[in-house]
């Protein structure tokens, strides 16, 4: 493990402005677009959430690496995040059941990092200024260098990134005795939405994100899901054909995040980069159908365009968020097809949402029977 202490590390954004800290990982340079998540746990599912490909996050909660890493509860098989930013970066950790410390983590990823800056100040700049790319670096302190460098990224606006994230090759998951089989098309899936699956008695079959519903339906299952991923909705005309195929199969099908976007697109209405997006595990969302409100988990920097959904005659709105009245989930009418912009399937949680996952299950039993 490296001895980093003390060693001195750059923050510097697109709009210039700097931040001096530590390095934290492994010596480098990274670049993202920068941001934040106000969860207070939960750290290691978010550097493994394929969602968070391409980006640097900053953490609000004040201690990062306090309980260590845990094999087991990685999202993905790598970390997907860009970089770290964090006030405290604890290296000795607490908890019996880790298997190594954050540091070790790191540079066994290769992830680079920095800590000891203010990120109450980062956030607000953050939240006033709207999504921006970043670089971060603990090899390079000449920061006229490090502009030059920054220049050089993309925006997230437009980039496709799911099939860098997704699986290359089919696979299976689960009991295939169980009483359903269900596709699965993966844009960047975690893993707690397999488990969830699998805990309801389906077998899934995962498939690369440029995969056809042509070459899905080959393998006869009774519905479809459409995961989370990273990148831009609207950059992945492969993906929407094959969500519009879906639907017109009238097979059930069930989308999350970036599956939700798609199943927008796929009806006509159109998806739009938030100012900052919603990350985090504590947002309230109302399903309107019920009336009842559940605390969700939150990562998605891009929505669809309420506007549009509440002029379609072809889906209408199950969900809202209570804090700025985004659309969270919609409905196809006449079809068997439904989607959120959170997730249900949350880890470490909460868990007021897995009703979802038997909402699906029950459409594929009135499609068995």
């Amino acid at each position: 493990m490296t001895n980093y202490a003390n060693l001195p590390a750059i923050l510097l954004l697109e709009d210039g402005t700097t931040y001096y800290g530590k390095a934290a990982g492994k010596i480098g340079t990274t670049t993202g677009e920068i941001c934040f998540n106000t969860g207070m746990t939960g750290y290691q599912e978010i550097f493994t959430d394929p969602s968070y490909f391409g980006q640097i996050m900053v953490t609000t909660n004040a201690h990062i690496g306090n309980y260590g890493i845990s094999d087991n509860e990685n999202e993905s098989t790598d970390i997907q995040i860009s970089g770290l930013v964090c006030k405290n970066y604890n290296i000795h950790y607490s908890r019996k059941m880790a298997d190594k410390s954050i540091q070790n983590y790191f540079e066994e990823e290769n992830l680079v990092g920095i800590s000891d800056i203010d990120t109450r100040s980062l956030v607000r700049h953050i939240r006033d200024k709207g999504a921006m790319n970043a670089i971060i670096s603990s090899e390079i302190l000449d920061v006229e260098e490090l502009k030059n460098r920054l220049k050089e990224v993309p925006s997230m606006d437009g980039l496709e990134l799911s099939s860098q994230v997704s699986t290359k090759e089919p696979y299976f998951y689960g009991d295939e005795n169980a009483s359903h089989r269900v596709a699965v098309l993966d844009l960047g899936i975690k893993k707690n939405i397999l488990r969830n699956f699998d805990n309801r008695d389906v077998f899934i079959k995962v498939f690369p994100a440029k995969t056809t519903f042509e070459e899905m339906e080959k393998w006869e299952p009774a519905g479809y899901f459409v995961s989370n991923g990273p990148g831009d909705p609207a950059a992945m005309p492969y993906a929407l054909d094959t969500v519009k195929a879906i639907v017109a199969s009238d097979k059930p099908m069930f989308g999350i995040c970036l599956g939700h976007q798609l199943l927008a697109l796929a009806n006509g209405i159109g998806t739009e980069k938030m100012f900052n997006g919603h990350r985090g595990t504590n947002h309230p969302v109302k399903n309107v159908i019920t009336g009842q409100c559940e605390i969700t988990s939150q990562n998605h920097g891009f929505g669809v365009i309420a506007e549009e959904v509440e002029k379609s005659d072809k889906v209408e709105v199950t969900h809202r968020n209570l804090n700025d009245q985004t659309v969270e989930g919609i409905r196809v009418k006449g079809k068997n097809a439904f989607s959120v912009q959170y997730h249900p399937e949350a880890s470490p949680g909460p868990h007021d949402s897995v009703y979802l996952f038997d909402d699906f299950i029950k459409s594929l039993n009135l499609v068995s029977n």
